[in-house]
């Protein structure tokens, strides 16, 4: 699975994401407290990595944050900066981020690692730390099941992880775990399978 793939991909099915989750509204309560509370824990500039039609990228820049958001889809940073024109988006891998080093505060990946080969993480890990500062934080949602599995995603193929899967290659990049979460979906939610994030600090 390659960056141009899962771009095609998203572009493909840009329209039909944005109506299922293309507003803050329409995401769980749980995922905007806990994205919240580690927006006004961190300081500096705010990346949304993965940001699609920019819900995200709003929600942190409305706590008040300095953010940009980028992604891979070309059709999905044009519907973000269409929404959003007075916030910043730009188009690009995560693999190769327009930045430099040690110039955020903290980088969201709310599922945007999912589609990731797990070959691949450990680049885009160490180049999200390459642009973290010391002290920064780093804040990962994906699907909870096991790790490294492959599964049909309803946009392209996609990967489970676990946390203790997680954290050994959050390490190698130069991260430290501060806190893990797991929970099962409840009815309502966009997906059921089940769901977890890491929230890890720039060593």
């Amino acid at each position: 699975m390659t960056d141009e793939m899962i771009s095609a991909a998203y572009d493909a099915r840009a329209e039909e994401y944005a109506a299922l989750i293309g507003d803050i509204a329409q995401t769980d309560a749980r995922d905007r407290a806990l994205i919240a509370a580690w927006r006004d824990a961190t300081q500096g500039r705010l990346l949304d990595a993965g940001c699609g039609p920019g819900l995200w990228t709003r929600f942190l820049h409305d706590g008040g944050r300095a953010v940009l958001g980028v992604d891979l889809s070309e059709e999905f940073v044009a519907r973000a900066r269409l929404r959003h024109p007075d916030l910043e988006f730009h188009h690009g891998s995560f693999a190769a981020l327009p930045l430099a080093d040690a110039s955020l505060g903290g980088i969201l990946a709310w599922y945007s690692l999912i589609h990731t080969p797990p070959e691949a993480l450990p680049a885009v890990l160490s180049e999200f730390a390459r642009v973290t500062a010391p002290g920064g934080s780093i804040l990962i949602g994906f699907f909870d099941g096991p790790a490294r599995e492959s599964f049909d995603h309803a946009v392209t193929t996609a990967y489970y992880w676990t946390p203790d899967a997680l954290q050994p290659l959050l390490a190698q990049a130069g991260f430290t775990v501060t806190v893990a979460e797991r929970r099962a979906r409840t009815p309502g939610e966009p997906s059921a399978r089940p769901h977890a994030s890491l929230t890890a600090t720039r060593t």
